[in-house]
């Protein structure tokens, strides 16, 4: 029988990979969003404000799926907010499709903040070591991804479905509009350095500079979440996801420049964020992507709707290593990998063929 899926988030960065996954692996797919952003062709788009338990049920009234995918986040003024919000939004789904779920598999997308905390307490504090753990637990911090697993279990323990926690490093994906894109963010940004011989600096810290890290690319994770819905050994457990390569960014950030065809300018020592740089002189760089987008005609020329500088500061201003631990995936089975400067580079010639970048 063909497998039937409902993707909550289903137009952001991770939704939108998982669509043209399971779509091109034969599941009818079902995707549930605000509505501003078109989704994969083939999904049947649902609509609904995830804030409103009204709207989401009546959205999902009537409908039978094998397995639900929660890849959807709003960011509030408050970590208070933020879990006010986001466990709400995890509750009104499940508790739309309620009974229907028994024997099914739902699947919750977090993220690394498990380990190092919200933003509003990023990496304060003792942060466990790494390479990150599924075992290290929560810390003792308010943290919007735990009030969703909670949701997400006592939700189970009602309706008797079974579920996966997928914990993501920052994500390489193709999505308009999200505000953890740093693939996008880094496209746009290296586009801008060309255009007006502006120098490509590395914003981030001595740490990230020359230390190792991991990513997580959008197409791996999406393999991640269908293998978990349809294996055992994945159930009722808690993942982390990376690629399974490391690198430094002194290196990555020389083959992202090459890319571009401009030069890296090498670290310093001195941070010097995007945001501040990209949002100060705000006509400067609005203005000239602007223009980029009308001489080369490309889909989307509001920056802000392309660029999330805040974001990409956070994860490359890091003080401390990140690195992330994926045995508990391939012993359970998991063993696909995939390389992260391929994943970037794939990235840059999908926006350049979809016309979101020159």
């Amino acid at each position: 029988m063909q497998k039937r899926a409902l993707i909550v988030g289903v137009s952001g960065v991770i939704g939108n990979a998982l669509a043209e996954r399971l779509l091109a692996a034969g599941w009818t797919v079902h995707g549930l969003s605000r509505g501003r952003t078109p989704v994969a062709e083939g999904c049947h788009a649902l609509v609904a404000d995830l804030t409103s338990q009204a709207e989401v049920q009546g959205a999902l009234s009537g409908l039978q799926v094998d397995a639900v995918f929660l890849a959807a986040w709003m960011r509030q003024s408050s970590e208070r907010e933020n879990i006010r919000v986001n466990g709400a939004l995890v509750s009104h789904v499940l508790d739309a499709l309620g009974p229907s779920l028994r024997d099914r598999h739902v699947a919750l997308v977090t993220g690394l903040k498990h380990y190092l905390g919200p933003f509003e307490a990023y990496a304060a504090g003792e942060v466990p070591d790494t390479p990150f753990r599924e075992t290290q637990g929560r810390r003792a911090v308010e943290n919007f991804y735990y009030e969703q697993e909670d949701r997400l279990f006592d939700a189970a323990a009602r309706y008797g479905f079974h579920w996966s926690v997928h914990r993501p490093h920052t994500i390489i994906g193709d999505a308009i509009g999200n505000a953890m894109n740093m693939g996008v963010t880094l496209a746009v940004y290296a586009s801008l350095c060309k255009r007006s011989g502006a120098p490509f600096i590395f914003p981030g810290s001595a740490t990230q500079w020359h230390g190792l890290t991991d990513m997580t690319d959008a197409g791996l994770l999406a393999r991640h979440l269908e293998w978990a819905a349809t294996h055992e050994a994945a159930r009722n457990q808690d993942f982390n996801v990376v690629n399974g390569d490391v690198f430094r960014w002194k290196w990555m950030w020389a083959e992202i420049a090459a890319y571009f065809g401009i030069a890296p300018v090498p670290f310093d020592g001195v941070v010097r964020p995007l945001e501040p740089r990209m949002t100060g002189p705000a006509a400067l760089w609005r203005d000239q992507w602007r223009d980029l987008a009308t001489h080369y005609g490309l889909r989307e020329a509001d920056l802000d709707r392309l660029a999330s500088w805040w974001h990409t500061d956070a994860d490359l201003g890091r003080p401390m290593e990140v690195l992330t631990d994926m045995s508990k995936s391939r012993k359970a089975g998991f063993l696909a990998y995939q390389d992260s400067r391929d994943a970037f580079l794939a990235l840059f010639d999908r926006l350049r063929a979809r016309r979101v970048i020159p």
